[in-house]
């Protein structure tokens, strides 16, 4: 089995981009997740209530975060705050008191103006901590950026290989937004997965990641539609919580340095 697919989302719920390498920190891969935006009160907004975020592009370079959005110009972030910066109280679903980085007045009245919502841009700073709130994977010292729990999601080809194969049109990992895709296993083996290593990274699995109307929106069009979930739920209901349809497995990285790479080996341990 080996590491096919690695992707980063720098801001969470904007589209994600494929890289051919990740470094690894406490919080995840590096440059993952480390923004976000948030309403008025420092609630966090997603795709689930706005699927215009999802035509919003992102890029990374060594000193910036870049935004482009379709007919609506581009806008630079520092990656890093250059001076004070003003501290945030921000929310995401338990975790509340997040201190983040405001990231200014420029950038929240592009994003409130495309997104034709009032919203701000933060990012984690110095001051950021989060810890993994799931009693049973997580461990002390298991900390998260702004993804929704954990910080890394697996899904593999042949998992996708067979729900595409159930679909009138298949669909594309952008719908499953996973960290990394993993080729050479047979279709929900990572659901089996304990713990694994892949490129000298050691990971512990959380749990099976359980769907959201994000995966029925079209990533290049912010258009939705039933699937896939409505396939999904005719096979992959959590026989515990039957509410919850899954796929991918989340994940914790017992490593917290590293680098992974497209063409890593994934040994299972």
């Amino acid at each position: 089995m080996h590491v096919s697919h690695l992707f980063l989302y720098p801001v969470k719920s904007l589209r994600g981009l494929a890289v051919p390498a990740a470094d690894i920190d406490a919080l995840g891969f590096a440059g993952d997740r480390r923004f976000l935006v948030v309403d008025e009160s420092g609630q966090f907004l997603t795709q689930r209530t706005l699927p215009r975020l999802a035509l919003i592009a992102t890029a990374l370079t060594d000193r910036d975060l870049i935004l482009r959005a379709p007919h609506g110009g581009a806008c630079a972030v520092p990656r890093r705050a250059t001076g004070p910066a003003e501290l945030v109280s921000v929310r995401v679903w338990k975790s509340t008191g997040l201190l983040a980085e405001d990231c200014g007045v420029e950038i929240a009245v592009w994003l409130s103006d495309f997104l034709r919502t009032p919203c701000r841009l933060v990012r984690l700073g110095e001051k950021f901590t989060r810890p993994v709130l799931s009693p049973g994977p997580s461990r002390s010292g298991d900390l998260v950026n702004f993804a929704d729990g954990y910080p890394f999601m697996v899904l593999s080809e042949a998992s996708l290989a067979d729900l595409n194969a159930r679909l009138a049109e298949p669909l594309s990992f952008d719908r499953f937004r996973p960290s990394f895709v993993v080729s050479g296993c047979a279709a929900f083996a990572e659901d089996t997965w304990t713990r694994f290593q892949a490129g000298g990274v050691t990971f512990r699995a959380a749990g099976p990641c359980a769907r959201c109307r994000v995966t029925t929106t079209n990533q290049l069009t912010a258009e939705r539609g039933p699937e896939p979930l409505r396939t999904l739920a005719t096979y992959r209901r959590d026989p515990d919580e039957p509410t919850d349809v899954n796929f991918g497995q989340n994940l914790i990285h017992e490593t917290k340095s590293g680098t992974l790479r497209v063409g890593d080996e994934v040994v299972l341990q």
